[in-house]
């Protein structure tokens, strides 16, 4: 269920969030290290070798052969999110990433067409930056929760509560959203993006989580919205706590869309691009990534070295995405997303103006 969303402290007394504990190490993830999602040449189904059983792997072979003609009979390339299945992943994608990185990319391709493997704000930001292109998402019913937990309208209220004050919106949302907004961020650089500002206080929207883990490391006042990814909520400090007890060498390394308890358990705290280069630079001999289950699958294929430990939240968005109808997204070449040009233009000023901090 989507958090129900509320306005934050009126105007008159605004309050900062409360802060959450600091982590064990207070250690996060750099940016520096992130490996970049790869572009190279069409998939083969062998790449699924040792990903998949070998039962499941025959099953997949003609579907991933289908997908391999049809991209290029349609100058597709299929961009995939960390947290997709490891068939998708390693099996057809061209491009993967976290959301921003893969819109990025896709929109540097010649491809006329951009199947996104992933949910429908990743759709709509690849639509922004790729006006030109054709974005289809394979099934048009993949959202999220924490997209849908604000509107368009309420970050007008917001604006309209607080004046002047910017609002920096995590790039986890609509086009109208971002459209509303200021400046976006990532998880990875939302600090850098406040503190460029030059402002005592923002608008964080609408990650409450995020947005409390950057108030702990910044003097910068952050109002924020009482907004929550449904899978990195569902996590516990307790629960880490009992994994460390038992295992006390096990290297906890948690997303900042988790609560508070969560992150004050976790060795790292980093976006999902920076939690696979912390894994790829430090290779730990046992790992807990406290984020969405397919993203350790996936993960592991380039750290065999590393067990996972795996306390599983699954993304029932994520996974409306299949194989089968990535097929049938190229076969129809449906759903089409598209964005009203007045929301697009405004959306990618939000997007400019963050990459422009660099």
């Amino acid at each position: 269920m989507s958090p129900t969303p509320t306005a934050p402290t009126a105007p008159d007394a605004p309050t900062a969030p409360t802060a959450p504990p600091a982590p064990r190490t207070a250690t996060t993830a750099s940016t520096a290290t992130a490996a970049a999602p790869r572009l190279g040449p069409l998939p083969l189904a062998g790449d699924l070798a040792g990903v998949v059983p070998e039962v499941e792997r025959h099953i997949l072979e003609p579907i991933i052969a289908d997908i391999d003609r049809l991209k290029r009979e349609r100058n597709a390339v299929v961009i995939a999110h960390n947290y997709m299945t490891p068939d998708i992943f390693h099996g057809v994608s061209d491009l993967r990433g976290d959301s921003l990185q893969l819109a990025r990319m896709a929109a540097e391709t010649d491809a006329d067409v951009i199947v996104m493997a992933g949910v429908s704000f990743m759709a709509e930001t690849a639509k922004i930056l790729s006006p030109d292109k054709t974005v289809l998402i394979p099934d048009t019913r993949a959202g999220c929760s924490l997209a849908d937990s604000i509107t368009g309208e309420d970050v007008r209220n917001l604006k309209a509560q607080y004046p002047g004050v910017p609002v920096v919106t995590y790039v986890n949302t609509s086009a109208e959203v971002k459209a509303e907004s200021d400046i976006t961020c990532t998880s990875s650089n939302a600090l850098k993006i406040v503190e460029s500002l030059g402002v005592d206080r923002v608008l964080f929207i609408p990650d409450q989580y995020l947005a409390n883990w950057v108030a702990t490391q910044t003097d910068v006042e952050i109002i924020t919205w009482n907004g929550a990814c449904e899978v990195h909520e569902r996590f516990t400090g307790a629960q880490l706590a009992e994994l460390r007890a038992s295992d006390p060498g096990l290297a906890i390394i948690a997303h900042p869309e988790c609560p508070p308890d969560v992150l004050a358990e976790a060795d790292v705290v980093g976006s999902t691009s920076q939690m696979t280069a912390w894994v790829a630079e430090h290779q730990p001999a046992r790992a807990v990534l406290v984020t969405e289950c397919s993203m350790a699958d996936n993960v592991a294929q380039d750290s065999p070295g590393t067990e996972f430990v795996r306390p599983c939240n699954m993304c029932p968005h994520m996974k409306r995405i299949t194989i089968q109808n990535i097929r049938t997204a190229l076969e129809e070449m449906q759903h089409e997303v598209t964005v009203d040009p007045a929301v697009a233009t405004r959306a990618r000023a939000a997007l400019d103006a963050m990459l422009a901090v660099g």
